[in-house]
């Protein structure tokens, strides 16, 4: 097995107000993939990407990156790392590309105009580069974060709401950008509010809640587990008890009667034969209706349901 590329074991940060931010969170990452860290406000996301990226001084627990503790050799792992912060801060008087070329100066790398412009042409910045980053719009201020943490060719980068405040046009424009440095072999930690941009870009997904990780799993495998299927059948005529053939069917008489819902399942296709074996039975039973409605879980479901009132 491929070793990780990023381990957090016991990470843990009490601010001095007493507050816990992270309270022993364990949390390993693989090479190549991209996983999304889903949270309500506060609970830790942006605390955990600070304390790998040496923004935030831990309280306690290791971090060991590409080998390296980074408590004891932090400058050879952080080279290797990029971010892009979930605030706009950046010099916003510097023109796009002399900003982006800083950034790489900062890590001590040789000037590489080609490779400014190769960044520059991928998140559609070049026709941009001579512009002040002031005079962008809000989305294209968003792209100059990603090209200057791209700046220094980083073998993982960590997206920390890259797509907060723009359109839905726009988002799924950052899900190619995303896709596309996936595909040059970066390994991406992204937080995200949308969790619909988790569902379609992430391999794997955790969850964080009060400092602590609740649960880490392939995104896939978690929606098969956690998933459900719900389905609402109108009735043509109203029902004073559920009929004998449904005793075996999680199904429940609503609407006064004229409508049965079904709630079961487990995301991996049981519930649709279930829903299909309900309607057979209607059938058989001389029961008519006029209308079905079926909808399997998302992943914002699934999260709802394991945040509760936190979400």
């Amino acid at each position: 097995m491929t070793d990780p590329i990023l381990a957090i074991s016991g990470l843990t940060k009490v601010y001095s107000s007493g507050l816990k931010a992270l309270d022993s969170v364990d949390l390993t990452i693989r090479p190549g993939e991209i996983f999304a860290l889903l949270g309500p406000n506060g609970a830790g996301k942006t605390t955990l990407i600070g304390a790998v990226c040496g923004l935030v001084r831990p309280s306690g627990g290791t971090i060991t990156a590409f080998g390296h503790d980074l408590a004891r050799d932090w400058r050879k792992a952080r080279a290797r790392i990029g971010l892009v912060p979930q605030e706009l801060a950046t010099d916003m008087f510097e023109p796009v590309e002399r900003a982006v070329a800083h950034s790489r100066g900062l890590f001590g790398l040789a000037p590489d105009p080609e490779r400014i412009e190769e960044i520059l042409r991928s998140l559609s910045l070049w026709d941009k580069r001579g512009e002040r980053i002031m005079a962008l719009s809000g989305g294209m201020k968003r792209r100059v974060l990603i090209a200057k943490a791209l700046a220094h060719e980083p073998d993982l980068l960590f997206l920390d709401e890259p797509t907060a405040g723009v359109d839905v046009e726009l988002r799924k424009g950052m899900w190619a950008i995303i896709d596309q440095m996936r595909a040059r072999g970066v390994t991406i930690i992204l937080t995200t509010h949308y969790i619909e941009e988790a569902e379609e870009m992430a391999d794997r997904v955790g969850i964080i809640r009060k400092g602590k990780i609740i649960m880490v799993d392939d995104k896939d495998a978690m929606m098969a587990r956690l998933g459900r299927t719900e389905a609402h059948i109108t009735l043509a005529r109203p029902l004073s008890e559920l009929p004998p053939v449904l005793a075996a069917y999680p199904v429940e008489l609503e609407e006064g009667g004229t409508s049965l819902c079904y709630r079961g399942g487990d995301g991996t296709g049981k519930g649709k034969a279930e829903v299909a074996a309900i309607t057979k039975a209607l059938i058989g039973a001389g029961i008519d209706y006029t209308g079905i409605d079926v909808r399997e879980s998302s992943l914002e479901d699934i999260f709802v349901s394991l945040l509760g009132e936190d979400a």
